[in-house]
């Protein structure tokens, strides 16, 4: 397994960067205490140009290769965000920090990229640029969003960029990754269902907003059995039901909340429109006001089908190329370098985390084994895209 020598001689010193991070969870934008311990890694590595504050709390570091002025710009992103977990590893690393840990690795994300830009900042073996991003707010916040907006795209004149996650259950060692769709975009809905409350002996006097909801929950699990090609990839979760507060009274009122899963722009457009031409039925049949508010989050994560094959290349290179899966099944969940992804092209690959616990999960750790692995393939990812001439 090539890794980079130089990369593997300060492997415990990315570790050490990790456990800190770990140490100190920052959730959304709050996370001014890592963007700053980020910047003074990239000053002592001796970056050329370091900016902080974009996305609201992001950091992007500017790294020129020998002869900057002929070759391109390459962006390399890694997000900083932790959840509102209360971790349960019981690591000597664990979080200091009460309902607050890093259960999806960015801190690996993080640590990982810091070590390829000291390892870039150090050897500059290539001509171009490398930009390494550092974004907060992945967890639910949009800011790869927040940063696009900012102009990072065109005010660091990228021209590509990539990303990549860590994947419980996939092996070290081994990569995997796809052209086209390889995460979902994330929609959200709210269902309030307005009906008329009264005593519970008496129910034909009322508009039962909870046997009015009920019958909308199974009704929204035909969308995806009855209206979506069975070849489709689309998911409709109800997540949230409330209403009532005592045995003896039918509430006025119920709200139903919940998430949609797509991969295609025609499947979010049709999940949509079933949902909505679900609840005026359901709301017309039982005499109820039934309101729908439908919240497109991130888009789905699209990688462009030539630096899918570079990326591949690449990782090939670190892992050799039969440990690296180029065609890698969608992911349902979503992720926010989609964005970047519209903007530029580029390519967003997994990398295997061990037979870890899952993301998002109490008992969740970043391996560090992976460390060099992953910094290796994003150094490389610059000298291979920017090889001298």
């Amino acid at each position: 397994m090539p890794i980079i020598n130089r990369l593997a001689e300060f492997q415990n010193d990315i570790a050490a960067w990790r456990h800190d991070f770990h140490r100190h969870p920052e959730l959304l934008y709050d996370v001014n205490r890592t963007a700053e311990v980020v910047a003074d890694h990239l000053r002592d590595f001796g970056v050329d140009e370091i900016a902080t504050g974009i996305g609201r709390t992001g950091v992007v570091g500017v790294i020129h290769g020998r002869n900057s002025t002929e070759g391109r710009t390459i962006g390399l992103r890694a997000d900083m965000d932790a959840l509102p977990i209360e971790e349960a590893t019981g690591k000597p690393y664990a979080s200091t920090v009460p309902g607050k840990m890093h259960a999806c690795g960015h801190d690996g994300h993080t640590a990982m990229l810091l070590g390829a830009a000291r390892y870039l900042a150090e050897t500059r073996n290539f001509d171009g640029t490398a930009v390494v991003i550092f974004q907060p707010a992945e967890e639910g916040g949009a800011g790869g969003k927040a940063m696009v907006d900012d102009g990072i795209m065109s005010r660091f004149a990228i021209d590509e960029v990539y990303g990549l996650h860590n994947m419980p259950g996939l092996p070290i060692g081994r990569f995997a990754i796809r052209s086209g769709p390889i995460m979902a975009a994330t929609d959200e809905f709210e269902i309030r269902v307005v009906g008329h409350g009264g005593h519970a002996a008496k129910p034909h006097a009322t508009i039962d907003p909870i046997l009015i909801g009920t019958q909308l929950v199974q009704a929204l699990q035909s969308i995806v059995s009855r209206s979506v090609d069975p070849l489709e990839a689309v998911v409709v979760s109800v997540t949230k039901f409330h209403s009532g507060f005592v045995h003896n009274v039918i509430p006025g009122s119920a709200d139903i909340g919940g998430t949609v899963r797509s991969l295609t722009a025609a499947m979010r457009d049709l999940a949509e429109r079933r949902i909505r031409e679900i609840a005026s039925g359901i709301a017309l049949a039982h005499g109820a006001t039934i309101d729908v508010s439908y919240h497109r989050n991130y888009p789905v994560t699209r990688n462009h089908p030539d630096q899918t094959l570079f990326a591949a290349g690449v990782a090939g290179e670190i892992v050799g190329a039969a440990n690296v899966d180029t065609d890698v099944a969608p992911m349902m969940g979503g992720e926010d370098f989609s964005y970047m992804l519209q903007e530029r092209p580029g390519a967003f690959i997994f990398m295997g985390n061990g037979d870890s616990a899952g993301l998002h999960n109490p008992e969740y750790d970043f391996n560090d084994e992976a460390l060099p692995i992953g910094s290796s393939y994003l150094a490389r990812l610059v000298e291979t895209a920017l090889q001298p001439r």
